[in-house]
């Protein structure tokens, strides 16, 4: 019975409004959710985290190695879903095949001495082939995007999917929600405040300057001074800096990116089965600004992205952010669609060369 007890109380933490009361009168949805690179350092937590959700029936784990055995030690937990775990690239297809959604934690983190531009080259081709795939087996899935540098890797993989004619950008999502988690934490900390209660939009992008709290429109309010919001606002997007820091070159956040994962997984499959006012933040296909894509709030529903809510107002402080911000996040989603790497990538394609996703 204490186990029981456990495993219910982390499931109410985690998905609060469980959606099992909005369908009192019929079953609820069968959902396939994927996760590829579940046998990584966010993805085995990830794939703990989703095994939790009440929402998911099927559960499907994908990597290059070693998913066997994650989806077996995953499937031994009493909840809902079926778990299957896939390993290598002639597998991909029946990993995907019926996902409702797709999460991508697949990709090398950044470690010590690589530089972005190896990060992204390296990334670029495991978004490429995950992709691809993608667009040939879930069209219609909806995609939550983790590989960084994700500023690009949304980029990219909008491109991909407009090369294979399935491109909907309601359906690609890049995954911000640990800015915003981070943002909640350090703000209720400062404020003394359940953290329970705290809500900080964030907007921008995904990494560095290009993150931007609006500590202005937290709830509940609280009376810091210019200094305290300058300080918050640089352990926010120095957040993952912090963690790698903590780990001594050893590892990045994986444990906190995971739970972020999570909570926007949920958030996407409570807009599919028709909650109403699901808000989160994510990087998507915009308009609220002269940028092509942009974190902001965005209401979920049944096909994705119903509606991306405007800024807001801005204070002072987050007007002269947000003007900062904009070229170095343009730089970084130019880089995605027209990088040379992605033109060589349809170059060998055209003559019908393999393309390794490891390089």
């Amino acid at each position: 019975m204490r186990s029981s007890a456990i495993l219910r109380s982390i499931k109410t933490s985690l998905f609060r409004g469980n959606q099992c009361r909005a369908f009192s009168s019929e079953a609820v949805p069968d959902r396939k959710v994927a996760v590829l690179g579940a046998a990584g350092g966010i993805g085995q937590p990830l794939a703990l985290l989703m095994k939790l959700n009440p929402l998911v029936s099927r559960l499907s784990l994908y990597d290059i190695a070693n998913t066997p055995g994650v989806a077996a030690d995953v499937s031994h937990i009493n909840t809902r879903s079926e778990v299957n775990g896939y390993m290598g690239e002639d597998q991909l297809g029946q990993a995907l095949e019926g996902a409702d959604v797709v999460i991508i934690p697949a990709g090398v983190p950044r470690k010590p001495g690589m530089t972005r531009d190896d990060l992204f080259n390296i990334n670029a081709g495991i978004v490429k082939n995950l992709c691809q795939a993608i667009a040939k087996y879930c069209p219609n899935a909806l995609v939550n995007m983790i590989s960084n540098p994700v500023n690009s890797t949304v980029p990219i993989a909008a491109e991909i999917f407009k090369k294979a004619g399935t491109y909907d950008e309601k359906k690609l999502f890049g995954v911000t929600t640990l800015d915003v988690v981070r943002a909640k934490t350090f703000y209720a900390g400062k404020a003394k405040v359940p953290v329970a209660e705290v809500n900080v939009p964030v907007v921008g992008g995904h990494a560095g300057i290009t993150i931007l709290p609006l500590f202005s429109q937290a709830t509940p309010k609280a009376n810091f001074s210019d200094e305290d919001i300058k300080a918050l606002t640089k352990r926010t997007q120095d957040g993952g800096t912090e963690v790698v820091e903590a780990k001594a070159g050893k590892g990045s956040a994986t444990l906190s990116m995971a739970y972020a994962g999570a909570i926007f997984a949920d958030a996407c499959l409570k807009g599919l089965n028709g909650v109403p006012d699901v808000v989160e933040c994510s990087f998507v296909q915009s308009n609220i600004t002269e940028l092509p894509f942009f974190a902001s709030k965005v209401r979920l529903g049944k096909n994705g992205v119903e509606e991306i809510l405007g800024l807001g107002p801005l204070s002072d402080f987050e007007k002269e952010g947000l003007e900062a911000l904009k070229p170095e996040l343009k730089s970084s989603i130019e880089k995605g669609t027209n990088s040379v790497l992605l033109k060589l990538i349809f170059m060998y394609e055209s003559v019908c060369l393999p393309f390794s996703s490891t390089f």
